[in-house]
């Protein structure tokens, strides 16, 4: 008998994250998140307007750029809120418990989601390729001790990003 070879833990979550994503209603990421901790899934988040507001996907994008200090210029989609949050949000809804556990997505998370990630107490974050912008969100993982893995070194970019 042949045996099959299984995937890994991390394979395996980064799989379901992809999976989630493609509920997302923001055509710019298509990100999806998974929470997990003790290999259990305990939330999902894809990127996407608040519950009971309109879509990129039915009125077009809220496009807003934003300036780095070192002058990179990107656009950015407002009208979603990113994945990484609405699994968080998620979680509180239903009274699930995330400290301690691990966050699995697409890419690095912008800055804004890790000062959220940080405060739910997720200890590891795992992203198939790294975010552009994610310089800020490198240093306060790494001054709060959540781990950070990125499978994939390439660099996620998107439409309208100018350097």
């Amino acid at each position: 008998m042949k045996k099959q070879k299984r995937e890994s833990w991390d394979e395996y979550f980064l799989k379901m994250a992809a999976l989630v994503g493609t509920r997302s209603t923001c055509d710019r990421g298509r990100a999806g998140t998974v929470i997990v901790k003790d290999k259990r899934l305990l939330a999902t988040g894809h990127s996407g307007s608040p519950i009971g507001f309109l879509h990129c996907d039915e009125v077009g994008h809220e496009m807003h750029t934003v300036t780095d200090e070192n002058g990179i210029t990107s656009q950015h989609c407002i009208r979603t809120t990113h994945s990484e949050i609405n699994a968080i949000a998620n979680a509180a809804r239903f009274g699930v418990v995330v400290d301690g556990a691990a966050m699995y997505s697409q890419m690095v998370s912008c800055y804004t989601c890790a000062k959220a990630i940080i405060n739910a107490g997720i200890k590891r974050f795992v992203a198939v390729r790294d975010y552009h912008q994610s310089k800020r969100t490198k240093e306060i993982f790494k001054k709060a001790g959540v781990k950070l893995e990125i499978i994939n070194k390439e660099v996620a970019k998107y439409p309208n990003q100018k350097s």
